[in-house]
């Protein structure tokens, strides 16, 4: 048996105190794009650029392990847009983010290679811990957040989104999730929710935590009880975490979807409050250069139907290009639009006049710092959080998987499966489980 199977089956038969004792073994498999495709895709439309053909799953060795720093043996990782992104290589490639990182010292150097191992999410097993990590041993069952921080300057000890040399993991660095083997610092470490099975457990991670930032933190929108929050895309794997924490922080989601089935999934999150805006029929944009008003109109005059005349206080966006002058408009006096993203164009127009003569506010707001990602992995531990999970890959299936993602042919999260030889494995908590199944399978055959 390879090393890496005596670790796989150690896991797989709970005895992980052994995992200390058992060699790393040199290589493993990773998801991979190459940095001699990074052109591949010139000339097509960004929806023509097929992950298929550019992500490949690659032998590599493992990194070499460094101060504050962790290897997990990965069970289960999940797709999030950052991987579609990255396998189309836009906004840019991201090679160029890895070749600035190996610029900032010997140590970071590692991660300027021809071959990118991304994947911002995981569960799994500490395999082993660098020099000056005392919080993790080997043999602990974990999920990862993606913040990579070094947090050698002062602006990133209030808020460590705001660290000079912050990074997503596995966008920005490299040896990301999608991958039996992975390479974080410590400080990126939580407990795994032991009621949750690995690739359950795999795919909250990044979309949780900054959905709990952007819409929770005070770094963020700091909804409260009562407030009216316009969800975009609100059964989607960001969305359907939003509608969650609108609903258990007292606020009341009012949730766009684009089509029956997916306002379904909101219903079964306990969402009452749905706007279908395909069947409305909105077309936000008049041409490619010019938007229509009066669908932003006709749009807030359906929120204020379904609200009792009232216009959102927090609108959570991040469709960006296609929907952000509507965001605007929809927005009540005094509002707040929280942006994330731009699924579907970054470069956003909206009319002024909406903004400053309202007072409204625009906040954006990127992912989480540990403590928000902390408190978010606890709501999922505690039950109160459910993972969005609804279709799982094998890792040789990574390409179709994003593939799922980029062209919206999902519903909330789609999983991966690493060292995880089936689904359904990795549950400690079954009393727990059994409490909170049905909010656990909410996203299951949708």
């Amino acid at each position: 048996m390879s090393q890496l199977g005596e670790i796989q089956q150690a896991i797989l038969n709970d005895d992980l105190g052994a995992v200390a004792s058992l060699d790393v073994p040199e290589t493993y498999r990773g998801v991979t794009v190459h940095k001699d495709e990074a052109d591949m895709f010139e000339g097509l439309e960004s929806r023509d650029k097929d992950p298929r053909k550019s992500l490949h799953v690659d032998e590599v060795p493992v990194p070499e392990l460094g101060p504050g720093e962790a290897l997990v043996a990965v069970m289960a990782s999940a797709i999030n847009y950052n991987t579609v992104w990255t396998s189309i290589f836009e906004p840019v490639s991201t090679f160029k983010f890895l070749e600035r990182y190996g610029r900032l010292s010997p140590l970071s150097k590692r991660h300027d290679l021809p071959y990118h191992v991304v994947g911002s999410d995981l569960s799994g097993v500490v395999l082993r811990t660098g020099p000056g990590v005392h919080n993790w041993k080997p043999g602990d069952e974990v999920v990862a957040h993606c913040l990579n921080v070094e947090l050698e300057g002062p602006d990133g000890h209030n808020d460590t989104m705001l660290d000079s040399e912050q990074r997503i993991w596995g966008f920005e660095t490299n040896f990301g999730g999608l991958a039996e083997i992975a390479l974080v610092k410590s400080n990126q470490l939580m407990p795994k929710p032991d009621h949750l099975t690995w690739e359950e457990a795999a795919s909250p991670g990044l979309v949780n935590s900054t959905a709990y930032r952007q819409l929770v933190s005070r770094n963020g929108a700091d909804m409260k009880q009562g407030d009216i929050v316009l969800i975009w895309g609100a059964s989607g794997g960001l969305g359907s975490y939003a509608t969650q924490y609108a609903l258990n922080g007292g606020a009341i989601p009012v949730c766009v979807v684009s089509s029956p089935e997916k306002a379904e999934i909101c219903r079964k999150l306990g969402a009452e409050l749905i706007i279908d805006r395909n069947a409305e029929g909105y077309k936000f944009w008049k041409d490619e250069n010019n938007q229509d008003p009066k669908e932003w109109q006709r749009f807030g005059k359906k929120i204020r139907e379904l609200t009792g005349g009232e216009d959102p206080d927090i609108v959570f966006e991040h469709p960006g290009r296609e929907t952000f002058g509507a965001s605007v408009y929809a927005a009540r006096k005094g509002g707040t639009i929280v942006t994330c993203a731009s699924t579907s164009g970054y470069m956003h127009q909206y009319d002024n006049r909406y903004l400053w003569m309202n007072l409204k506010r625009i906040i954006g707001s990127h992912f989480a710092n540990y403590r928000e990602s902390w408190e978010a992995n606890r709501l999922i531990a505690k039950g109160l959080i459910h993972p969005t999970l609804s279709k799982t890959y094998a890792l040789e299936d990574t390409g179709q998987a994003a593939l799922d993602v980029h062209r919206n042919a999902h519903q909330g999260k789609v999983g991966v499966l690493a060292l995880a030889p089936e689904e359904g494995l990795g549950v400690r908590n079954h009393e727990l489980r059994e409490k909170h199944i049905d909010g656990i399978n909410a996203f299951r055959n949708v």
